[in-house]
């Protein structure tokens, strides 16, 4: 019997949670990590058996002692809250969500709770929309008129990286969904007559965001559905029109003024920095990477505390910041080399295992190749490449302090883990059986 049979209360509550939670943040959040913990409490002894498990529990306990000798005790002990307790709802939903029928739910649910994101965001954009002074206590986020900063999409999120992260899963678990609607459209054309108009609406929400990073990741993204759909002439026609940007962003005089009277301004612009060129060098990412290497340097093992860049760098540099944009830079400094390697094993060995699933999906069906299967391997794929967008985008940026995109990352790896244990035990009740 799966978890979620067992467990039905639970998962309604969970979906019920998940909906909420990208307009209220801290009901939606308080509320899947209360969930999390009681399915951790009726089957302890089944994540016992799990090694990720003892992965999460050893990383924990590297986190506590990185804080006992951190430079800043305070914003150490803090930043722990950034990691247990989302570590608690990922062991909690990886009982939950075992299915690709769960997960595909749960596509659905957020693309439709992403609608009312982007069109406020949109509304920001063009139409200075903000949020009431009354409303503020109650939604828990302020929606900036014009964006933040200035000119860029933020919607209910506190910068446009962050939304641009946020935008970027939800683009993708649309597309993966209208990928499968256009494979199958014999019985499902609405659905993807649907989705191709929340795709586009996601799409103009993510390119308003003005992130880089996050046009990289989607880009990627889209590519690989491309290639899945073998579009080659698509994929051609894509890779022409990425040429001309880049050219016209970085290419030398006179090819690149050429192709700036026929590129936006928009594109070549914000990618060659030319958009915001009066930065201060303390903000630049290199300057930003180059400090956070030689802490590591300092202090290679233990680190010197999370949540601890911040104020070094202030004290450094007169400037506050609250990350150096790259994540496994930032983990490396504060919770030292060896705590940063747990974590990226952590999530390696959880890709990993699902990816090998993926390679042997056909092993599974009862069966072979029939479309149901298909659809479930290509659900299945879609939240592998939104975790994995997002993973990347965190080379270039920090979602970690930002409670609903930290929360949806760790929610995209329990399913994920989730339906390759589940999978991983039938595939050996069918070997113990033959």
């Amino acid at each position: 019997m799966l978890m979620s049979e067992r467990f039905p209360r639970l998962w309604r509550w969970g979906q019920g949670m998940f909906a909420i939670f990208p307009l209220l943040p801290t009901w939606g959040s308080v509320g899947l990590l209360v969930i999390a913990g009681v399915a951790i409490q009726k089957q302890p002894r089944s994540l016992l058996k799990r090694p990720l498990t003892w992965g999460l529990l050893v990383l924990s306990l590297w986190l506590i002692l990185t804080s006992f000798t951190a430079e800043y005790p305070k914003p150490a002990w803090l930043g722990i809250a950034n990691f247990i307790p989302f570590f608690i709802v990922f062991l909690g939903f990886n009982l939950l969500m075992e299915t690709p029928r769960q997960l595909r739910r749960f596509a659905w649910l957020g693309i439709a709770c992403a609608l009312p994101v982007a069109i406020l965001g949109i509304g920001q954009i063009t139409l200075s929309w903000t949020t009431p002074e009354a409303l503020q206590p109650l939604f828990g986020w302020i929606l900036a008129a014009e964006g933040n900063p200035t000119g860029r999409l933020a919607s209910v999120f506190m910068y446009a990286n962050i939304a641009g992260a946020y935008f970027l899963v939800m683009f993708t678990l649309a597309l993966g969904l209208w990928v499968e609607a256009y494979r199958w459209r014999k019985s499902k054309f609405v659905e993807w007559l649907s989705l191709t108009g929340v795709v586009l609406l996601l799409a103009s929400a993510l390119i308003l965001t003005s992130s880089r990073n996050a046009w990289l990741m989607a880009m990627l993204v889209t590519t690989i559905f491309i290639i899945y759909l073998r579009w080659y002439g698509l994929l051609a026609m894509g890779g022409a029109i990425a040429s001309a940007i880049l050219t016209a962003a970085f290419a030398p005089s006179p090819l690149n003024l050429w192709l700036q009277q026929i590129v936006p301004r928009y594109f070549w612009a914000r990618l060659n920095d030319q958009m915001y060129s009066d930065r201060a060098v303390e903000t630049l990412r290199t300057t930003q990477w180059e400090f956070t290497q030689d802490l590591i340097q300092q202090r290679p093992f233990l680190g010197w505390g999370l949540r601890n860049f911040t104020p070094l760098y202030q004290d450094a540099m007169g400037i506050w910041l609250g990350h150096p944009h790259n994540l496994p830079l930032m983990l490396s400094a504060e919770i030292g080399i060896p705590g940063m390697l747990l974590l990226v094993g952590f999530v390696g060995s959880a890709i990993a295992q699902a990816t090998i699933l993926l390679t042997f999906w056909s092993d599974f069906a009862p069966t072979p190749c029939t479309q149901q299967w298909q659809q479930d391997q290509l659900i299945f794929l879609t939240f592998i490449l939104a975790f994995v967008a997002l993973t990347l985008f965190n080379f270039l940026d920090v979602t970690l302090f930002d409670l609903r995109v930290n929360l949806l990352a760790w929610l995209l790896l329990g399913g994920i883990s989730g339906v390759s244990h589940y999978y991983r035990g039938l595939l050996l009740g069918k070997k113990l059986m033959s």
